[in-house]
């Protein structure tokens, strides 16, 4: 009788079908480093190979069976022991039995459900995995495998704008205007601030995008701030009937689209935030949320009508539409 608990008799590697034509993308891990993962959309399938190479060949290798696992889970760092799972997909490769020599075991999870986009934050990590295990008496032998989500949304057309107030009775009035209330991440946001009446002196302006972080719930919720852009947009005092133009561009900014309650476990939202300084360094605050989403833009033409069931779900049918003839349109072009 053979005991191997003193070390692995077999290396297991999992190989994606589509690794060398599929897209990466760079994703920040727990430590603030990025890595680049191999990136996936709802709705598309996965699937590949796992690869189990004895150590010594010739030498026999009992388990209890071989599977691979999808995951998709949610993990609070306050809660370290348990991980959330959202999505859970098992497939056996093979029955309990014996292995005598190296195999590989195909596998394929048609059309996997992936509601959520892979995010790292303060508080939160909300990850997708692959797993496989030789399961054995003594001690399972596995191999994760980390992928990217993102999730693609459309927007109707009708996006209204933000008009804002900033006042302070008989001392300052100014109205500020944005272009939109919805944004995609590469998007500019185009806006314009008028001074009404200007009776303190403000000797600094300028605009903010926070991200707040929000996680837990009832009396264990958490917040976290995260200042990710500031835009200054006057250093000096403006005049009454002044205006002053506001461009700020998104591209260059790290930033995941807007996640409202995801999984009743964690939000991500994102405010653009007006700050006025006077001379005597009182500061004046005027919040609004915006909306983040990512553009569909679409690589594969396989993959342009999955790659939009995220829109469907999120936005209805109507949104769907127009998703599908966006990705045929940049196919096209």
């Amino acid at each position: 009788m053979s005991f191997f608990s003193f070390g692995q008799s077999a290396e297991i590697d999992v190989v994606l079908n589509d690794a060398e034509t599929r897209k990466k993308a760079e994703h920040k891990t727990e430590d603030g480093k990025k890595d680049k993962y191999f990136l996936f959309y709802d709705g598309e399938t996965v699937s590949g190979k796992v690869n189990v190479t004895l150590k010594n060949p010739g030498k026999r290798l009992e388990h209890q069976g071989i599977k691979i696992e999808f995951v998709g889970q949610i993990e609070l760092y306050y809660d370290r022991g348990n991980h959330h799972e959202f999505v859970s997909l098992v497939k056996d490769l093979a029955r309990p039995g014996e292995i005598t020599q190296s195999q590989t075991f195909d596998f394929e999870f048609t059309h996997v459900e992936k509601p959520y986009e892979s995010y790292t934050g303060q508080n939160v990590k909300l990850r997708y995995f692959l797993r496989a295990t030789v399961s054995r008496r003594m001690n399972d032998i596995s191999k994760e495998m980390d992928i990217v989500v993102h999730t693609l949304s459309t927007y109707p057309e009708l996006n209204s704008s933000i008009k804002m107030e900033v006042g302070i009775e008989d001392c300052l009035h100014i109205e500020f205007e944005y272009n939109k209330s919805k944004y995609h991440l590469k998007d500019v946001i185009v806006g314009k601030i008028y001074f009404l009446l200007v009776r303190i002196k403000i000797k600094h302006m300028e605009i903010d995008i926070i991200k707040r972080e929000t996680t837990g719930t009832g009396p264990s919720v958490y917040h976290e701030n995260d200042t990710i852009a500031k835009y200054e947009i006057m250093d000096g005092a403006p005049v009454r009937g002044e205006s002053i133009p506001i461009r700020l561009f998104l591209a260059g900014y790290e930033m995941t689209p807007t996640m409202r309650d995801i999984n009743k476990k964690f939000s991500v939202r994102y405010y653009l935030n007006l700050v006025l300084i006077d001379e005597e360094e009182r500061r004046y605050f005027k919040q609004q949320e915006i909306t983040l989403w990512r553009k569909g833009d679409v690589v594969r033409k396989s993959m342009s009508q999955q790659a939009v069931i995220g829109a469907q779900r999120f936005e209805g049918s109507a949104a769907s539409e127009s998703a599908l003839e966006q990705a045929a349109r940049e196919e096209s072009g």
